[in-house]
């Protein structure tokens, strides 16, 4: 992943392609600075997916802040830098796949109410690795768990 990042990097940097090269240097950055807050531990690349994942909610609350505030340009700037992290992300999934997850999690669990939900939360999460975004995850848990 890394190096199909730095890849990407240096053929948007040939093309000048500003937007890409500025996506993907932030993107290096927040990848360079977890990968420091996470020694000694070794970085592999889920946590590479983990920081991505993180970097497209930010662009995701941002555009939901610009559109409240009436900045539909700065939103739009913003959803275009979200697509170009979204391509480096595994395919996402629907929320019946995620659904039959919960659910063999909740039954190995064994699962019963509001007080399972963490550790469930925890369960999927690990399983899925990045394929479906944590709001998503936690209206399906609770749904099931009827919290």
């Amino acid at each position: 992943m890394r190096t199909k990042i730095e890849k990407d990097f240096i053929e948007a940097r040939k093309e000048k392609n500003e937007t890409m090269v500025s996506v993907l240097g932030m993107l290096k950055a927040a990848i360079l600075n977890s990968e420091i807050a996470a020694r000694p531990k070794e970085f592999g690349e889920d946590d590479i997916l983990k920081v991505i994942g993180s970097e497209v909610k930010k662009h995701k609350d941002s555009i939901g802040e610009y559109t409240k505030g009436g900045r539909e340009d700065l939103a739009l700037k913003e959803k275009h830098e979200m697509e170009i992290l979204m391509k480096y992300l595994p395919a996402q999934m629907t929320e019946e796949e995620l659904k039959k997850i919960v659910e063999d999690k909740v039954k190995d669990l064994d699962a019963k109410g509001a007080g399972d939900f963490g550790k469930v939360m925890g369960a999927v999460v690990k399983t899925v690795a990045g394929r479906a975004g944590g709001d998503t995850i936690s209206k399906i848990v609770k749904e099931i768990l009827g919290v």
